[in-house]
């Protein structure tokens, strides 16, 4: 201590300059502790503000999985989706562009318009429309892919359980939602995108003529109360019956026509392929449901990595009937995708700062645009929508047995190729 009990500036400022600095790594462990403290406590508020309502898929995989959860993918994405719309300086652009897709193999010649200046920013760029001639619809199959991509896998729906890869499955359910309409769910304004005539041909071309409600197996009719003679001969109910009905309805998730069987085809889009995807069959969505979940990447490494992965990730469930039953098809986003797109569909917001859906989806019925179809009619090889950077597109359809795909684990395809056909 110095006179008046105070000490000068002056020292103070030379022990901090004189004083050595010695930097200590974080021993792994304690790193670990860390990691495992944030993943517990994610835990406990997911649990804490869970809806009892709408079952929820928890992170399972390995360690660095978990280390990839805790990152905030939602907010980086947002960001990156504001940085690709920064418009480029002309100057820039054509240069820029050669660049990335020399990096992720784009094909320039296949655009409609070949003019890279044309293009202000990387989000327009990642949207380019392509020519007519470049991508040929095979009209003559079933079913064709919807965008371009690689096929990651396909096959029969195992009950309730769609396979992921090959000993981990996710389930049906929680990947498109419950079997019944929400009663908040909104119906989109009356449009009238097509005329009665042309509504009419469609339906009988396709043949098309119920809805989905009978299509998932929860039609409005009563349901049935069993009823038994006690030992006096009285008729009381017999709740025992009535258990295992309850049981057996419960274990139908989706009622199918005789002699059909259930199948998906999940399709990935690298960063330098088409963003756009098609209407992959003649069809009629009649459900859209927007979940807002995760971003997590939807590579072919962390599709093998992350348990539930499409159940977790944000994604646009588009639910309806083709001339075999049921048909949907789910555009499910990923890290970095600034948004996806809806052509016929404004209300749509994905990737949104402020998501009213977090603890669920939200959910639009388009039965006002066509009161004939109670839905929206696709055609195939229609554009539909589009990522606004790589992602997956998953197919969950209905089909007869026969039903045959073309393709290979890992095959490229184009949108309009053949995905499969009915024998």
């Amino acid at each position: 201590m110095v006179k008046g009990g105070l000490i000068p500036v002056s020292r103070v400022k030379k022990a901090w300059n004189d004083t050595p600095i010695k930097w200590s790594p974080i021993p792994i462990g304690l790193g670990l502790a860390l990691i495992t403290f944030l993943q517990y406590r994610k835990i406990i508020e997911r649990e804490a503000d869970r809806d009892t309502s709408t079952s929820k898929a928890v992170v399972v995989g390995p360690w660095h999985v978990h280390v990839i959860s805790e990152l905030p993918l939602k907010t980086i994405s947002r960001l990156w989706g504001t940085f690709n719309s920064i418009t480029l300086p002309m100057w820039f652009r054509k240069p820029g562009f050669k660049l990335y897709s020399w990096i992720f193999g784009c094909n320039l010649e296949e655009m409609k318009d070949p003019d890279l200046t044309h293009y202000k920013n990387l989000s327009e760029f990642f949207y380019r429309e392509l020519r007519d001639d470049v991508r040929p619809i095979d009209y003559e199959a079933a079913l064709v892919s919807p965008s371009d991509g690689r096929v990651f896998h396909f096959g029969l729906v195992d009950g309730s359980r769609v396979e992921q890869i090959k000993g981990m499955s996710y389930s049906l359910d929680e990947f498109l939602g419950s079997q019944k309409a929400s009663e908040t769910a909104e119906i989109i304004k009356a449009t009238h995108s097509a005329n009665i005539v042309d509504e009419e041909e469609f339906a009988e071309v396709n043949g098309i003529g119920y809805t989905l409600d009978s299509l998932l197996g929860h039609d409005q009719q009563p349901t049935m109360e069993h009823k038994k003679q006690d030992s006096e001969g009285n008729v009381v109910p017999d709740e025992e019956a009535d258990k295992k009905s309850m049981l057996k309805d419960s274990q139908e998730h989706l009622r199918l026509r005789p002699g059909n069987a259930l199948f998906f085809c999940v399709i990935y889009l690298a960063p330098g392929d088409y963003h756009r995807f098609h209407s992959p069959t003649n069809w009629v969505a009649e459900t859209r449901r927007h979940f807002s979940g995760e971003l997590y990447s939807v590579s072919p490494w962390m599709v093998k990595q992350l348990q539930d992965l499409f159940v977790l990730n944000e994604r646009v469930v588009l639910l309806g009937k083709w001339r075999h039953g049921f048909f949907s098809m789910v555009p499910v986003g990923a890290t970095n995708v600034g948004s996806i797109v809806l052509n016929f569909d404004k209300e749509l917001r994905t990737n949104c700062w402020d998501d009213r859906h977090k603890r669920g989806y939200g959910e639009l019925l388009y039965s006002g645009v066509s009161r004939l179809l109670n839905g929206q009619p696709l055609r195939m090889g229609e554009e539909m929508g589009g990522f606004k950077l790589g992602s997956t597109v998953v197919l969950v359809f209905e089909a007869p047995e026969n039903f045959k795909f073309l393709i290979e684990p890992g095959q490229r395809v184009k949108m309009g190729q053949p995905l499969g056909q009915i024998e």
